[in-house]
Order: structure tokens, then sequence, then C-alpha cells
């Protein structure tokens, strides 16, 4: 069996996507990204790899994508984030026309026409209150883990608001809950929410049209994509829990197979 392979090293985390020569997807692997770009593409690789029952012979084209798609160097092929992500949202959702991307340092909105083709985009400011990262701040000074943070704001009776334009002033709004007694699930539904806001925020920026589909790792929480839905109507599409950051290193790997099929022709 030969695959080709999608990377996507993220600021977080890099990803990786298998697809088969008949464009099945047969397995991703999964690395946090650190100050090695490089070294956490190869394992992230190496692990998809594993998981296929595959050798590093079996690949036949491998294009990268992130922000660290240019430290891959044994790639074959680079694209832009916003490239993969429209290939990567319309594998699995092919009416896909608007895109919001939320990943732990940035958060991407992404208009597509009828092709897939990416007709406008935003991303959020530099500020960290539009990110997961906010999210992944707020629990630890709680004291909960990220891991926690989905289990957590189920148990939220009423949430408070979280209004700071920046994150160091929405830290603020978080200690000052604190000391009155707010309910961490409470405070962490109340920072999700604010997320949200912003999110779609930034989709009206690019004339968002359904249908919708929501990516990046804070859609694993059922909450968020909850309220995202009472917010954009039904016509919100996600992947599956195991899927929903893979969407940039599958599309990644959607254009390497395309790219390889070009070369051989």
């Amino acid at each position: 069996m030969k695959y080709t392979v999608g990377i996507d090293v993220g600021s977080t985390y890099t990803k990786a996507a298998l697809l088969t020569e008949d464009g099945e997807l047969a397995a991703t692997g999964i690395r946090p990204t650190g100050f090695r770009l490089e070294e956490a593409a190869r394992e992230a690789m190496d692990s998809a790899l594993s998981a296929a029952g595959a050798q590093l012979d079996d690949v036949t084209y491998l294009a990268s994508t992130g922000y660290g798609r240019n430290q891959v160097s044994f790639r074959d092929l680079q694209v832009t984030d916003l490239t993969a992500q429209a290939w990567g949202t319309r594998y699995f959702f092919p009416h896909t026309l608007t895109v919001l991307d939320v990943g732990g340092q940035t958060m991407k909105a992404l208009r597509l026409d009828d092709h897939g083709k990416v007709r406008s985009f935003r991303l959020n400011d530099k500020c960290a209150a539009g990110t997961g990262a906010f999210l992944e701040k707020t629990a630890r000074y709680l004291g909960y883990s990220i891991q926690e943070i989905g289990p957590l704001v189920e148990y939220a009776r009423d949430p408070v608001p979280i209004s700071g334009v920046c994150a160091v002033f929405a830290e603020s709004e978080v200690i000052n809950h604190v000391s009155n007694g707010a309910q961490p699930a409470d405070i962490m539904h109340g920072a999700m929410e604010s997320l949200i806001e912003r999110s779609v925020r930034l989709m009206k920026r690019v004339q968002m049209e359904p249908e919708f589909t929501l990516v990046g790792g804070i859609m694993r929480f059922p909450t968020m994509v909850r309220v995202m839905r009472e917010h954009l109507g039904d016509e919100v599409n996600v992947p599956d829990e195991s899927l929903v950051q893979f969407t940039g290193a599958l599309g990644a790997a959607v254009l390497a197979r395309k790219r390889r099929e070009m070369v051989a022709a």
C-alpha cells in the first residue's frame, strides 16, 4: 500500500494524516510542537505510519502546512494553512462555505466559493483572548487542566460575563469573579462564551454563509459546539472529535495526492 502524507505544524501541536491511493484516510498522528519543529513533524508522521502498519518507503508524496511548514525539510510540497483547511473541511463536508478554525494560538475564519477556493479570510488579532490559549490559561488559574475543561463547563448553571477585549483584562475579570465567589464552572463557561462571541464576529467579517464547519482543538468540547450552534443555527458541521484537529493535515495530504497524480501524468 502506498500513501500520501500531510503534516500540519501548528503552534501548539503538530498533526499528520495518511491517505491511501484511493483517497481514504488511513491513520493520523499528533505530537506537541515544542521548539524542534522538524523533529515534531517526523514524530507525528512516524506515529501515523505506525498506526497504519506502514513504513517510510510507502510514502510517495508529502505536503506540509501550518505556521512551521517551511521547517519540514523532507517535504515535497508546502501549502498555506488556509488552503489546507479549505481542502480538509471539504473532504468531510463537500458543501462547506464558511470555516471557523480555533487553535491554541490562532483563530481563522474562511469564506469558500462553490469550488472550495478561499474567497476571503480573517485572522484574530494578536491578543490571546481570541484563542484556545485563553481557555487553557483560565483553566490553569482555576486549578484545572485543559483535559478537564469539557467536563467542568457541563456543570455551569449561571455563566458569568467576561467581556475583556484583551487577555490581560479578561484575566483580571476572571480574578474578580473568583474573589466574588463565582463557581469555577460558571467562570469557565463565561470564558467560552467570550471566545464564541469573538468567533462569530470574525465569521461575520468574511460574510459567513451556511454550511458552516467548525474545526480546531477547541471544538473537542461539546459545550463549545452546542453554544456555537445556538448562535449559528442548525447548519453547523463538526468532524468527529478524534479528527477535528486534523483537517489541516488532511487537506495537505489531499493536495499531496493531487500533486503526485499530476507529476505521474
